[in-house]
């Protein structure tokens, strides 16, 4: 009985392990506009959770703003830093990762999130996405700089369908309003944390 006990004790420990590093690593995906960034400082807050925007992590690493690197060095150079920083998250932990638009449709990339952690996305319509996106300074957003207003939505739905084959691999889809996502953020959490 007592090595029975041992055994059982070391597989729920192991099991604990598990879910603990499920849990404490959340991906957020989704297009440009669905709030990730946002969403994810709020919810990293209120979980006293770190949290990492992977534009702003490549452009200190690299020294340069996004868009610069897009220009000097292009798009397929800066997938590969996407790529790379990915994988500097193998070792996180208690962390939330706000994602680039495009992280998850490259490489393998969104199998090595849903593996890493969990991946939820954020899944507006078109227009949420459009009516945010001309809330922000368009010109700092490479692929969408050369666009003009009334193209936008029509580019969005574009580029979307393309995409969300991939967000839709996600563990979990939030949607809805401000107060709607960041709650339903926090339950898939705290679901998580029981299972």
């Amino acid at each position: 009985n007592v090595l029975q006990n041992y055994y059982f004790s070391k597989k729920m420990y192991f099991c604990l392990l598990d879910t603990h590093w499920y849990i404490m690593v959340i991906f957020l995906i989704g297009y440009m506009g669905s709030g990730k960034t946002t969403y994810g400082r709020i919810v990293a807050e209120k979980l006293n959770m770190s949290f990492v925007d992977m534009d702003e992590e490549i452009e200190k690493q690299q020294g340069k703003k996004v868009s610069e690197i897009f220009t000097n060095s292009g798009e397929n150079y800066f997938r590969e830093l996407e790529k790379e920083l990915l994988h500097q998250f193998t070792d996180s932990d208690n962390v939330i990762i706000s994602t680039g638009g495009g992280v998850p449709c490259h490489f393998d990339n969104m199998e090595m999130m849903n593996k890493l952690g969990t991946t939820i996305y954020i899944h507006l319509t078109t227009k949420q996405l459009a009516d945010n996106l001309r809330q922000t300074n368009i010109s700092k957003r490479p692929i969408l700089a050369s666009l003009q207003n009334d193209e936008l939505e029509t580019f969005i739905a574009e580029n979307l369908s393309k995409r969300e084959s991939y967000y839709l691999q996600a563990h979990h889809q939030v949607s809805g309003t401000d107060e709607e996502i960041i709650k339903q953020i926090l339950e898939v959490y705290s679901e998580s944390k029981m299972n």
